[in-house]
């Protein structure tokens, strides 16, 4: 799983230092947005044409990893 974490990288100067997918300028947050939104893997890569199917899957796995790492609280 660190290959598909290697994937995302940040920059500063680049959307506020948001994670992105291999310095390119696509977020790991629009990537969920649209997946959440009902997109589908091969919609959104037919879309961003610079994507590949483990960037997508980097994405996934990176917000499983901050959810997992999660403390959980009594609300």
């Amino acid at each position: 799983m660190n290959d598909l974490l290697a994937r995302i990288t940040f920059n500063k100067n680049v959307l506020a230092g948001k994670p992105l997918i291999r310095g390119l300028r696509i977020s790991v947050e629009m990537i969920l947005e649209l997946l959440a939104k009902g997109s589908s893997a091969e919609e959104i890569l037919e879309d961003y044409p610079d994507l590949e199917l483990d960037d997508i899957r980097a994405a996934l796995f990176y917000a499983h990893s901050l959810v997992a790492d999660e403390t959980v609280v009594e609300r």
